[in-house]
């Protein structure tokens, strides 16, 4: 192999200032990158004769400034789960909230209802109770799909069964139809 008459390069030996050189280009490429940042992203739907008006895009409501139809006295009314989605199908999402007493001990029971906001309001208000807390339910699962409310929930078979101990579980379902929800049960209930 014949040897280079010409000394070897600069460039082929990294040296420290060669990584601060890399390092600060990139830092440059990427704040540059954080600074043109392309518009917001639109769609068009095409307008036919069976095409129906869609609704601006909402935000489902929000849980706070609620006021829920819950006895507290002097502790607040706590939301411990919360499920959003379309459920009447006129493109505005609602929002499900599983709430339930902030007591310091024990386990208050849970009520789930359904919250909307009207197109003119600041403040989203209950519609429905699917849950009432008198019936002494805990709340262990809430999800909303396709137009339906699905919880899972621990009960009581009568009420002498003592609060620290549920002995049904349950699992139901509620859609929106003629008007108000309709409760089924998809799996039925068992015992704990």
């Amino acid at each position: 192999m014949q040897q280079s008459v010409l000394p070897e390069l600069a460039h082929t030996h990294t040296r420290p200032i060669h990584w601060v050189a890399t390092a600060a280009a990139v830092a440059g490429v990427v704040a540059l990158s954080s600074l043109l940042q392309p518009g917001p992203a639109t769609a068009a739907q095409a307008a036919g004769p069976a095409a129906a008006p869609t609704p601006a895009t909402t935000a489902a409501p929000g849980t706070a400034g609620v006021d829920f139809p819950l006895a507290c006295g002097p502790v607040q009314a706590l939301v411990v789960k919360k499920a959003s989605g379309d459920l009447d199908g006129d493109g505005v999402p609602e929002t499900v909230a599983v709430v339930h007493c902030d007591a310091p001990m024990g386990t208050p029971p849970d009520g789930v209802y359904v919250l909307t906001q009207g197109a003119d309001s600041t403040r989203a208000r209950v519609v429905a109770t699917l849950v009432d807390p008198k019936a002494r339910n805990t709340v262990t699962s809430l999800s909303v799909a396709d137009g339906a409310v699905l919880a899972t929930f621990l009960g009581y078979s009568t009420a002498d069964v003592p609060s620290c101990c549920p002995d049904v579980k349950e699992s139901a379902k509620w859609q929106w139809k003629d008007d108000r929800f309709v409760r089924s049960t998809p799996a039925g209930a068992h015992s704990v």
